[in-house]
């Protein structure tokens, strides 16, 4: 795994557990991000978002946080100051079904708990070497779903370059 420093970094996370956000505070601490903004509340979450720069968002999603309702906020919301901003969603929903649906919702990457140090870091390296971009289709906007591009693809339904 690559090694990046990460001393820059801005992370948001909306995490419903207190241990767990202590958790993450102390591993964001540890790969020396300097500023870590938590909270178990969406609505303090959302304020935090558009008050002070995000480079990362880790966002929880069980009963009692709706973490799909604050990703389509930050994705569509016409006063997001960053629909582009990287969501991680960090959530024990872990059905097929659940990361399909925060895939169709516009996050970036998903994180299974339990948490670990390593996972974190490698979401991290995952969404800085396979940056995707993002698209707008219909009532979709977040990064492109494609995450292996077939170019030999052949058939009526091909894309085709411009």
């Amino acid at each position: 795994m690559q090694a990046y420093d990460l001393r820059e970094l801005s992370i948001l996370v909306l995490e419903k557990h207190l241990l767990i956000r202590k958790l993450l505070t102390d591993v964001f601490s540890e790969f020396g991000v300097p500023t870590v903004q938590s909270t178990p509340d969406p609505k303090v979450a959302w304020d935090m978002f558009r008050q002070y720069p995000v480079d990362i968002i880790l966002c929880d999603w069980t009963e009692g946080l709706d973490g799909m309702a604050f990703l389509n906020r930050v994705r569509q919301g016409l006063d997001s100051p960053n629909p582009f901003v990287p969501v991680v969603i960090c959530t024990a929903n872990t059905e097929m079904r659940h990361v399909c649906t925060a895939r169709d919702n516009g996050m970036t990457e998903f994180l299974a708990k339990p948490v670990s140090a390593i996972s974190i870091y490698g979401r991290i390296c995952s969404m800085v070497e396979n940056h995707r971009p993002f698209i707008r289709v219909s009532d979709f906007f977040g990064p492109d779903r494609r995450r292996h591009l077939n170019d030999n693809f052949e058939g009526a339904n091909r894309r085709r370059s411009l």
